[in-house]
């Protein structure tokens, strides 16, 4: 929302959401399971998506321009391109599904028939309500980086602020225990 206003921050958004209604089926299905037992299948994702928010930030603070905005190949991009990164980053980060697996079964009885529907209705619940508070944000962020889009030190400064914490971000998930 920020670099290229509202409607890549409103399909950015639901492009996670996307993401997380993968995740509740997965998890709601058992996939996730595996992903927690798995030591070689959590490494893998960990490493791919820490590699994919580290490779994002290089992008950004090696980018000379002096507007704020994403790498290059994001610039270009379209709604489904913001769309699809908003998939990406979601469905990469393995804490995500572990959070799903370890927070909705909580909330399901465990003498119940209907557990995957009750695991579903509760994902789904989650995702909406996540979802909705995702799109504020997108919002609120196009509309406050208008302001900052005509200052070209603030779009540098902001640029490389982000790109380092994209790097700080994606080296912590893939080096976390």
């Amino acid at each position: 929302g920020i670099a290229q206003g509202r409607d890549a921050g409103v399909a950015s958004a639901l492009g996670i959401g996307a993401g997380s209604i993968l995740h509740t089926c997965a998890a709601a299905l058992g996939l996730s399971a595996v992903l927690a037992t798995s030591a070689f299948a959590f490494l893998a994702i960990k490493l791919l998506g820490g590699a994919y928010l580290v490779f994002l930030g290089i992008k950004m603070l090696l980018d000379r321009g002096k507007h704020l905005s994403f790498p290059s190949n994001f610039r270009r991009c379209t709604t489904f391109a913001a769309f699809r990164q908003g998939i990406l980053t979601n469905i990469l980060n393995p804490k995500v599904a572990l959070f799903f697996l370890a927070f909705l079964p909580q909330f399901i009885d465990p003498a119940s028939n209907i557990k995957v529907i009750a695991f579903l209705l509760l994902g789904f619940t989650f995702v909406t309500t996540g979802t909705i508070w995702c799109l504020i944000l997108a919002c609120f962020a196009a509309t406050f980086s208008e302001r900052l889009r005509s200052n070209e030190k603030v779009g540098q400064w902001l640029n490389r602020t982000v790109g380092a914490l994209f790097v700080f971000l994606g080296t912590r998930l893939a080096t976390a225990k």
